[in-house]
């Protein structure tokens, strides 16, 4: 009669168990960290791709600028143009340049406060408020005369709880505009196009001015606003006869020149990317051939943002 016998388990079975179950956390952290490692290779590939797409603008977009400035500086003062553009390929890229007078513009620091005031009115203020508003505007840039006037318009900031008071001087930016007292953040914002610190005139272009700008000009109406933007495109340059076409509003302004430029750069890639940049440039001086007064990143840029932007 034979008898079944019972072996005790292999001490080395339990422990080659243990070792398969060790690789296999081993093998699953390996995983993941690969996993991991292949993340990041391809974020640092994406961000790598980014920047060098970033430089490439950069490069396009001061190309662009140089490229204006040789084109508007080349020809004598009284010939350089007041407004054009040029579209120009630089190996698969692209860059697109349109320009305009600063002129087109009214100047914060030096226009009447009647035609700011009519800027406002235009955009939508209350004619009354409008006024208040170009007071404001005028005060900011603007050094009393007396210091009791200084330190009232400086109690009109502390009184509205502004924590800081105005400027009493030029204004070095149009991102100014929206630390007066008084003018809303709606109408500071409509107001943004047609504004500059760049013109250095009291007048304006009227030639390549936006019908918004010619609209603030004192004396203009509704009608003669009318009849000039519909005729303007067939008037010379000769001041007399933009002035009899401007009728009451001739009188204030005309065709003001400006040394200054606007130029809104549109730059494409290759694969794709498009961005976009505003400058202002000037002719330079002593061994600089031009000077950058202002320059502003807009940014990755769609197809509706560019089609805008040809139409303004």
């Amino acid at each position: 009669m034979s008898r079944s016998m019972r072996y005790p388990p292999r001490q080395e079975d339990a422990r080659d168990g243990f070792i398969l179950v060790a690789a296999l956390w081993i093998l699953a952290a390996l995983a993941a960290l690969v996993v991991i490692f292949s993340q990041h290779l391809s974020s640092s590939a994406r961000v790598l791709r980014i920047g060098d797409e970033a430089l490439q603008a950069d490069a396009l977009v001061t190309a662009g600028v140089e490229l204006a400035a040789y084109q508007l500086l080349l020809a004598k003062a009284e010939e350089r143009p007041k407004q054009g553009g040029f579209r120009v390929r630089l190996g698969d890229d692209e860059v697109a340049v349109s320009f305009v007078t600063e002129a087109a513009r009214i100047d914060l620091n030096a226009a009447p406060k009647e035609m700011i005031a009519n800027l406002f009115a235009t955009l939508g203020a209350d004619g009354e408020a409008a006024n208040d508003y170009a007071e404001r505007v005028v005060a900011w840039r603007t050094k009393p005369a007396d210091k009791a006037a200084e330190q009232a318009e400086e109690a009109l900031y502390a009184s509205a709880g502004r924590n800081y008071g105005p400027r009493l001087a030029p204004f070095a930016h149009v991102e100014e505009l929206p630390l007066v007292l008084g003018p809303p953040p709606w109408l500071v914002d409509r107001a943004m196009p047609f504004v500059t610190v760049f013109n250095g005139s009291a007048g304006i272009d009227v030639l390549t001015a936006a019908p918004e700008v010619i609209a603030a000009l004192p004396g203009m109406t509704p009608l003669i606003l009318k009849d000039f933007l519909a005729s303007r495109n067939s008037l010379s340059a000769d001041t007399s006869a933009v002035a009899q076409a401007l009728g009451p509003a001739g009188g204030t302004a005309t065709t003001a020149k400006s040394r200054a430029w606007r130029l809104h750069i549109s730059v494409s890639g290759a694969t794709g990317w498009r961005r976009g940049s505003v400058a202002v440039i000037a002719p330079g001086e002593g061994d600089l051939p031009y000077r950058v007064l202002s320059q502003e990143d807009e940014g990755p840029q769609t197809r509706n943002a560019r089609v805008a932007r040809r139409a303004s």
